[in-house]
């Protein structure tokens, strides 16, 4: 018997695509862990309660590794290299060290004047509008452009970049999403081989620094980057590093104007915007699930057996409106007290 989509599951009237909570409640009022079928990606364990959510996400025998998965054929052709949300530990532990080791306390601060040059001057080309799309002239165009320079990809190039990583996030039919990843997958080995044949002051480069020229075996836990691995996390930051951002900086807006006490009382305290951030990315992040996991053997969940194989998704939209952690959890409060994490 084939499980239920989460549509399946939602309360007459609801449509899950634009508020999935109410469904969120239901399930989790009737037990922590529910079998659900994922269209186009099967039959998942779908975790909604928040002490399980954590556990699942730590737990070393639920696996990144699409290869653990009992139905795994392929990667599905949608992604490129190999990066960090397909490997475990230790090559995971590998590939963070050499990436964090480049996002220096120097390097992060050395973006803020063109971050603040970039966000001033997009207000600027809005406001004198009158009104503007947010997510067009200001939630996309900013991250997207701060990740390409740090990358050093022309400025000419950005728009290419956001429609190749959008239909590869969303696929809109399995040719485009290829051949977006085909395009994309070709203009990063030239700019990589640019980058080691002419280095600039770009976090591409610094990469190409750790990385190694040729094809080789598995990389032990002291190894640079391989050329795969390389590809892998260019795309990870580009794709990881904008859309998120998109999606928060739209949400956080969204959240603010439909609840006009809080906008007014950031306005009257901007002391209060690192609240405002961490209630966003509770009360309606920019991810609502994290990344597939696969059990490599039987694992218990809330009392439920995942077998060896099957995949596990925890729903971090869910977890974050947990009662027993987040009192009132369907209200929108900047100063909430965040539970420990």
């Amino acid at each position: 018997m084939t499980a239920p989509t989460l549509q399946d599951l939602a309360p007459a009237g609801l449509d899950v695509t634009t508020d999935p909570y109410p469904v969120y409640a239901a399930l989790r009022a009737k037990g922590p862990v529910h079998r659900i079928l994922v269209p186009e990606s099967g039959e998942v364990w779908l975790v909604v309660a928040r002490d399980e959510a954590r556990a699942a996400l730590t737990d070393h025998r639920l696996r990144n590794d699409i290869r653990f998965s009992s139905s795994w054929t392929d990667d599905g052709g949608h992604a490129i290299g190999l990066n960090m949300l397909q490997t475990d530990a230790p090559q995971h532990t590998r590939l963070r060290a050499l990436v964090a080791r480049e996002f220096t306390p120097g390097r992060i601060e050395a973006l803020r004047p063109r971050i603040r040059e970039t966000a001033d001057g997009l207000l600027d080309t809005m406001i004198p509008a009158g009104s503007a799309d947010l997510v067009h002239s200001f939630a996309l165009p900013l991250p997207l452009t701060v990740i390409c320079e740090l990358l050093g990809v022309p400025s000419g190039d950005h728009d290419d970049f956001h429609s190749w990583s959008s239909e590869i996030v969303t696929p809109t039919s399995p040719e485009a999403a290829g051949a977006a990843v085909t395009a994309m997958t070709g203009y990063f080995a030239t700019l990589i081989e640019d980058r080691r044949a002419n280095p600039a002051d770009d976090l591409m480069s610094a990469l190409v620094a750790v990385s190694a020229p040729g094809d080789g075996p598995a990389a032990p836990a002291s190894a640079p980057l391989s050329p795969e691995e390389l590809l892998g996390m260019a795309f990870l930051l580009l794709v990881a590093g904008h859309e998120t951002t998109v999606n928060l900086i739209s949400g956080s807006v969204l959240a603010l104007l439909t609840h006009p006490d809080q906008l007014a009382a950031l306005r009257a305290d901007p002391g209060l915007v690192r609240g405002a951030i961490e209630e966003t990315l509770r009360y309606d992040g920019p991810v609502g699930a994290a990344a597939f996991r696969h059990a490599a053997e039987p694992v218990q969940i809330g009392g439920t057996v995942i077998p060896a194989g099957d995949t596990v998704l925890v729903s971090l939209a869910a977890a974050s409106r947990a009662p027993r952690h987040f009192p009132d959890p369907d209200r929108f409060d900047i100063r909430r007290e965040q539970p420990p994490r």
